[in-house]
Formats: C-alpha cells, sequence, structure tokens
C-alpha cells in the first residue's frame, strides 16, 4: 500500500481522480474509448465530469476524492478498507489549489467533491468544509461546488457545508435496507436519509427567507403541483387524493397553517414547513418533521443564525454573498446502484418517486453496477453492467418528472420489470390501447404528454399552435413531434397519418421494433417480430 505522504500532488490526482470514477453523479457514462495518437481527446482518463448550468450549458467539473482511505467496508466498492489499493489523501489546500489552477485554464468551470470515511464521518466532512470555505472566502472562488454529504457526519458540519456548496447529494447506494444491511453493513437507511431531509430542511428555510417562489424544487414538484392545480379546475382531488393545501395560508378543512421554521402560537412546538395534524405531514409518511422545544421556547434553525449573522455551533459566521447564494441554492441529488442486489425496477422506481415526493430533489442517478471485488455476494465478476437496464430507468425517471406518471402506472407486482427492447413510454402505451387515438386538435396539456414522441416542448408548442391555426402532421415534425412513434397513437382532424395504419398491439410493437435497429443490435440474423412472446428467444430472456 502506497503512502499518500510521500505522494506529489499529481500521483494523488491520478489515484482519487480515478477512485471517484463510480460516482456517477453527473452526465459522463462508462466509456472506455482511448485515443491511439490519431485523434483528440480520450474517455479513458477520469476527473473530469459533466452537469448543466442553469442556462442549459454543459460545464465541466473537476471530479475528485479528498480520500480513497475508508472505514466501511462496502462489498461494492474498490475503497473498501478490506481491499489492497494504492490510498492518498488530499489537504484542504491542494484541493483548492487543483481547483483554482485548472479553473485558470480553462479546464473546468467548477468542482466535484466526494471522499472515503477517513478516521471518522465528522473527521471527513470537517476537512470537506474546510476546503470548501477557502473556496469562497480565501479564494473568491465563485463556479459551480458539487459535495458529497457524509452519511453520520454532524449536523453543524452538513449544514456549514450547505452554505458553500451549490448542489449537496448523499447516495442512497441501493434501493433496498435488506440490500443496505447486506452489502453495506457500515451504512443505515437512518444515517443516509436523516442529513437528506436536514439539507431539505434547510433549502425551504433559505427559500423562504430569500422570498423565493420555486426555488431549487426539483421538476417532480412542479409536475405534480401542475396535476394538482389541474385536478382542482376540474373539481377533483388532487393526485394522491387529499386536498390541496395552500402554502402559508389556512386550508379548506379549517386547520391552520403554522409559518414554516418558526415557533407556534403556544410556543410548546414548532411545525416545520408542514401543516400539524394533516396527513402526510410527518417525517414518517413523507412530508416534514415536527421538532418539539422542552422549554417551549422557539427552536433557533440556520435561518435565523444567517438573520442574525452568527455561527452555527461556533463553527462559522455567514458571510454577505452566502445568505445572498441561499443554502443548496441547486438543489439535492441521491445515486443509486443498479444490478448489485435483486430490485426489481418496480421497486427501484418507487423508492424513487418517494425520494422525489418527501425530499424535493432535484435528480435520481441510476449506476450501473461494475463488479471491482471478488466477493460471493455479488454478482459474477464476468457479468456485464446492465447499461440497457440503466437507460430504461432514467428514461422512466423522467417520465416521473417531468410527464406526470407515477410508479405504479409503468409496472406493477405482477410485472415487476421494464421491457428492454421498447422505452418505457411506448410500452406503456401499447398497454393502455384504449386511450388511443388521441387527437391532436382537442387533446388538453396532460393527455398530449402520454403520446409517444411528443415532448414536453412539442406538447406546449402544440397548445399555442391551435390557437392560431389548424396543425397537421407536417406541422408536427416541424415542432418537434417523432412521427415514427406518434403516428399510431394521434390523428389530426380525425384522421390517421396514413389509411391503413391500426391502433392494435401487435402491428404497433412489430412497426416499433422495425423502426428502432439499434435496439436489436448484435442479437443474430433470425430474429423476425412476429409478436411479442418471441422476445423469449433472445440471449439471456431478453434482458441484458
Amino acid at each position: 500500500m502506497q503512502i499518500s505522504e510521500n505522494m506529489s500532488v499529481m500521483e494523488k490526482l491520478r489515484i482519487l481522480t480515478d477512485a471517484a470514477k463510480y460516482d456517477v453523479a453527473c452526465t459522463s457514462s462508462g466509456t472506455s474509448r482511448g485515443n491511439d495518437g490519431t485523434g483528440l481527446g480520450s474517455c479513458v482518463q477520469m476527473g473530469i465530469c459533466h452537469s448543466f448550468a442553469a442556462d442549459g450549458r454543459c460545464i465541466s467539473l473537476l471530479k475528485i476524492l479528498y480520500t480513497n482511505e475508508c472505514v466501511f467496508d462496502c462489498k461494492y466498492c474498490v475503497n473498501r478498507c478490506s481491499n489492497d489499493v494504492p490510498r492518498a489523501s488530499f489537504t484542504p489546500e491542494e484541493i483548492c489549489t487543483l481547483t483554482m489552477e485548472f479553473y485558470r485554464r480553462n479546464y473546468i468551470e467548477g468542482l466535484f467533491l466526494s471522499s472515503g470515511i477517513l478516521h471518522s464521518p465528522n473527521e471527513t466532512m470537517e476537512q470537506i468544509c474546510k476546503a470548501l470555505r477557502d473556496l469562497r472566502i480565501i479564494h473568491r472562488f465563485n463556479g459551480y461546488i458539487h459535495c458529497k454529504a457524509i452519511p453520520g457526519a454532524d449536523p453543524a458540519l452538513i449544514e456549514m457545508a450547505g452554505w458553500y456548496a451549490d448542489r449537496m447529494s448523499i447516495n442512497l447506494e441501493l434501493p433496498t435496507e435488506e440490500g443496505l444491511k447486506r452489502l453495506a453493513p457500515n451504512k443505515t437507511r437512518k444515517t443516509i436519509l436523516t442529513p437528506m431531509r436536514q439539507i431539505q430542511n434547510g433549502m425551504a428555510e433559505s427559500r423562504e427567507y430569500l422570498g423565493m417562489k420555486g426555488g431549487n424544487y426539483g421538476a417532480y414538484h412542479f409536475t405534480q403541483e401542475r396535476k394538482q392545480k389541474r385536478l382542482a379546475m376540474r373539481g377533483a382531488k388532487d393526485a394522491f387524493g387529499t386536498h390541496a393545501i395552500s402554502r402559508g395560508v389556512a386550508s379548506a378543512s379549517g386547520a391552520h397553517a403554522i409559518s414554516r421554521g418558526v415557533a407556534s402560537a403556544s410556543g410548546a412546538h414548532t411545525v416545520s414547513r408542514g401543516v400539524k395534524g394533516v396527513p402526510g405531514t410527518n417525517a414518517d409518511n413523507g412530508g416534514y418533521k415536527i421538532s418539539h422545544s422542552g422549554s417551549g421556547d422557539s427552536v433557533i434553525t440556520g435561518t435565523d443564525l444567517m438573520r442574525q449573522g452568527k455561527a452555527s455551533s461556533g463553527l462559522q459566521l455567514w458571510n454577505s454573498c452566502d445568505t445572498k447564494r441561499g443554502f443548496v441554492p441547486a438543489g439535492q441529488s441521491t445515486q443509486m446502484i443498479i444490478g448489485a442486489s435483486g430490485e426489481t425496477d418496480y421497486e427501484i422506481m418507487a423508492v424513487s418517486e418517494a425520494l422525489y415526493r418527501r425530499f424535493d430533489l432535484k435528480r435520481v442517478f441510476y449506476s450501473a453496477f461494475i463488479n471491482v471485488n471478488k466477493d460471493s455476494t455479488l454478482p459474477a465478476l464476468d457479468s456485464q453492467p446492465p447499461l440497457r437496464r440503466e437507460h430504461r430507468l432514467y428514461q422512466a425517471d423522467f417520465l416521473l418528472r417531468y410527464y406526470g406518471f407515477e410508479a405504479n402506472e409503468l409496472l406493477s407486482p405482477s410485472r415487476p420489470n421494464f421491457n428492454t427492447y421498447l422505452d418505457p413510454k411506448c410500452d406503456w402505451a401499447l398497454g393502455h390501447l384504449e386511450l388511443f387515438p388521441v387527437e391532436i386538435e382537442s387533446a388538453d396539456y396532460d393527455t398530449l404528454l402520454r403520446v409517444p414522441g411528443i415532448g414536453v416542448k412539442s406538447a406546449g408548442r402544440i397548445i399555442r399552435a391551435r390557437r392560431t391555426g389548424r396543425v397537421d402532421f407536417d406541422s408536427l415534425k416541424a415542432m418537434g413531434v417523432v412521427l415514427k412513434r406518434a403516428i399510431y397513437f394521434i390523428t389530426c382532424h380525425g384522421r390517421m397519418f396514413q389509411d391503413f395504419l391500426k391502433v392494435e398491439e401487435d402491428y404497433i410493437t412489430r412497426s416499433l421494433l422495425a423502426d428502432n435497429t439499434d435496439v436489436m443490435r448484435g442479437f443474430g440474423e433470425g430474429v423476425t417480430y412476429r409478436q411479442l412472446s418471441l422476445f423469449d428467444d433472445f440471449p439471456n430472456g431478453g434482458l441484458v
């Protein structure tokens, strides 16, 4: 084992960028395309990942670990304590130097900082906080910073990091608690969800203090809010069967709305961003936590300290730029490993939906399991990463966040996994052909979103175009509708794209598969497309 004290900064950089490659909370993929000397660029060497700015720009981030030393022994992790691998640790000063020098050379536009557990969660988080503080305060670095929260670290350290980072994340790792106990015995669901809740509460308090409308809520929140408003306008209940409650206003049932983050009139308890007595607003069933004060005094929160200019637990005085930027302004995310344990797609999507609903996450990232350790509890070493399954989960995740779908619409306990040969939206539509075809001239926005080939932007364009004239198939193509999928599910002025098209499952399935030649690549020449049951003739039962 190499000793970090004897290493140069560049040697540490080589070790710690390579060790960070399995944390996929970015848009980088697991490709191994190298450079033979005749081209430009390489995907083999790690160290640079990508994210997206608020204006849509793709930005490059320096992706490193603070340390790959770890006291935990997670069976799926290359950095677990039982592995004999080169170990290294940066100092906060080295992280600052690397970030600033790379930024000055226009290599990067921000920092993605994660870490193993060095000695203890508190010690590791303290060093990360020092690096972030020095970057912001001493070096005046205003670029993007994504910081990982360390499970089990003191809440005061988590809060401190939240004022300096743009985005924070804490990885759920495995979808179920049983899988976590089996493969990551040093971690518990509580140590992961507690800081996740703290970050959520801090964001809401900061949002309220700064007067932000919407703020850093994720796309799922806005989609569900839009659905509830549309249903309310139709005189119906919201999607979860409860009455919609306006924030800061008394509910329709007469319950008193309590201001978020401040003491109630009795002074005996504080309701944090919730309404007392309303089902679904406590920490256990998907809402927010009610904290109690034994003395009857108001509970002092990070927002109160921010207003007063005082330090949290004596750690740090927040300066004006921290206050203006807000707490974790880019929101929080998490990551799940796919294929290391036996969870179904239905279980994974149900967990993702619960995380979006309860913790206001920006993103849930899915990482196809890559077996780097020899362990009997893990899949075989020669097994391939389930990249196609990962892709389908990302597609379904978009349906949850932007299209108003729910997990139990896409899958069910009797049908627990996605069809790897059809995208989830097409697969759902084929199972609900009684809803199709949809008339383009009269369908509302939410109905248009359910049509394969019609996205969020194109649905909005259709709605706007109908106000000024007729919409035909040529104009749909110009609006960005993918007609090769949509033509089987829509009509324009009562007519389908072609008279011979049939709204029939086998016919549509054969046509979609025939058009999608890439999805069938590598499966031999004897494949036919007569009916869905022929999926059983594919290698591995159609699963990759």
